[in-house]
């Protein structure tokens, strides 16, 4: 595998992590305006980006493959976990 091989391998990895994240942040500042007025989108993208790709990395440890429901369910709760914790800091 040449280096750029396994460049969009990790990538794709990670992809739906960061996905993901993007979409739960745009959602976030959409939906509660109010509660996420002093966040910034690359802060909320970036928590959930990172705890969501440490999802991923356990649901390979645990679970000894990618692409699993369970491992989807850890992504999910990877991402919206520290999104949630900044929302409720903010108060």
């Amino acid at each position: 595998m040449s280096p750029l091989d396994a460049l969009w391998h990790l990538a794709n990895l990670f992809a739906p992590a960061w996905g993901v994240a993007a979409l739960l942040a745009l959602a976030i500042k959409a939906v509660w305006r109010r509660e996420a007025g002093g966040l910034r989108w690359l802060r909320l993208w970036g928590w959930g980006a990172a705890g969501g790709a440490l999802a991923v990395i356990a649901s390979l440890v645990l679970l000894e493959r990618d692409g699993r429901m369970a491992g989807y369910a850890l992504l999910l709760l990877g991402v919206a976990l520290p999104q949630w914790w900044l929302l409720s800091v903010r108060r």
